[in-house]
């Protein structure tokens, strides 16, 4: 995509979050659908990967996961993370209200006309959003991009107050 677009290539970034509240800890992330055991993982929504007609086959679905004690598999991975985005309690209930609520357009296409498709980045930056965190405060690690970080900014300052109803 780089060099269609005419310019440098970049590492590719995928994001979740992990909100810790007095009680327990979640993780909040956007998934491959790995099995049926979805209930397991704190699964609240899903959508279709790639195209709609596909999703009748697991391989074309994703999750959305609201995962009570859960973990991230790659976390020792990340580049540049974790980072605290607030240490507000009241926040951090307001990012786990919002995620049964987040869209679930076509992953990786642009359906809510964002200008950039939708996918993992997309998903935790419509939470960031909406729960009124400083979301022009986080970056992408320097050299690096979050493919669909702006599409769930866009979608989440058009679809404003449909998201409080």
């Amino acid at each position: 995509m780089a060099r269609i677009e005419r310019r440098p290539a970049c590492d590719l970034y995928h994001s979740a979050l992990q909100v810790h509240v007095p009680e327990e800890t979640f993780v909040i992330e956007q998934t491959p659908v790995p099995d049926l055991s979805g209930q397991q993982r704190g699964v609240v929504a899903g959508g279709a990967v790639g195209s709609r007609w596909a999703s009748r086959f697991r391989v074309f679905r994703y999750e959305i996961r609201l995962w009570r004690n859960g973990h991230i598999p790659d976390v020792a991975e990340a580049v540049d993370s974790p980072r605290r985005l607030s240490t507000e309690e009241d926040r951090a209930r307001r990012v786990l209200d919002l995620v049964p609520h987040v869209p679930t357009p076509v992953w990786g296409r642009d359906e809510l006309g964002a200008g950039e498709m939708w996918n993992s980045n997309s998903v935790i930056a419509w939470v960031i959003a909406r729960s009124g965190i400083d979301k022009e405060s986080i970056r992408p690690p320097e050299g690096g991009r979050a493919p669909g970080w702006q599409a769930g900014l866009v979608v989440a300052g058009s679809h404003h107050e449909e998201a409080d109803s």
